[in-house]
């Protein structure tokens, strides 16, 4: 079994070949250029430098959302369009899904954090038990003192991880009441290994459940909330009728 997989929900930009249980290559672009400018082109080295036939590859697994609007469209438009043409079906991961098991075997609570903006975050809570991921609390958009309430009733220790620490730092570390600590930078953003190694056990009816194997054509991203436009219009349209 052979998968591509892509995770442009944020600003990183990351490809993955994954055979198996081996990581073949990954390639990961935390910069401020446009995943339009990146993602193929990460895509197109990963292949050539891995020496993989594209026929060869089984899926095409893609972090399908939350995240960034304009990252989950090109990713999931990208993963789609890849599909269609080898025909083989996308396998959808749930990006905070995706960045939590950046820390697998940890014996804490992990917490993602992706920042939503708006003052919120895209999150949820996760834990390890064996080689089984458990999901704690399904991945959501909400604040941060939120988060932090749930974390505080659980009482366990905890890891925090995603974009969504940095802006979101000084709460977290005034309003937490148990055993804290950040992810370190190398595991702390997205990264397609994870979405390969999730979309695996999906596709081998492994331990974990919440990956979609879909047909190209059905696939469309999660993004948990209406981008700003729709927001904008559905207010315009409140406001008229009142």
């Amino acid at each position: 079994m052979k998968i591509l997989a892509i995770d442009s929900s944020g600003i990183v930009a990351s490809a993955a070949i994954m055979e198996d249980d081996v990581m073949i290559a990954e390639y990961t672009l935390n910069h401020k250029i446009t995943h339009s400018q990146t993602l193929m082109i990460l895509i197109d080295e990963i292949i050539k430098m891995s020496e993989t036939d594209k026929k060869s590859l089984d899926a095409i697994a893609v972090a399908g959302g939350p995240g960034s609007f304009t990252g989950l469209r090109i990713g999931s438009g990208t993963a789609k369009g890849m599909a269609l043409v080898f025909n083989i079906p996308v396998v959808s991961i749930p990006t905070v899904d995706a960045l939590a098991y950046n820390l697998f075997g940890s014996e804490k609570v992990i917490c993602p954090l992706m920042d939503a903006r708006r003052n919120q975050v895209y999150t949820g809570l996760y834990s390890f038990s064996g080689a089984s991921m458990e999901i704690i609390k399904e991945q959501n958009v909400e604040s941060v003192l939120d988060i932090i309430d749930r974390i505080n009733e659980i009482g366990q220790g905890v890891i925090f991880l995603g974009d969504g620490v940095v802006p979101y730092k000084n709460e977290i570390e005034n309003n937490i009441k148990v055993d804290y600590s950040f992810a370190p930078p190398h595991l702390s953003r997205q990264r397609a290994g994870a979405v390969a190694a999730l979309a695996m056990l999906t596709l081998n009816n492994g331990t974990y459940k919440n990956g979609k194997k879909q047909d190209a054509k059905d696939h469309v991203p999660d993004y948990l909330r209406l981008s700003q436009a729709e927001r904008e219009r559905l207010e315009k349209i409140n406001a008229s009728q009142n």
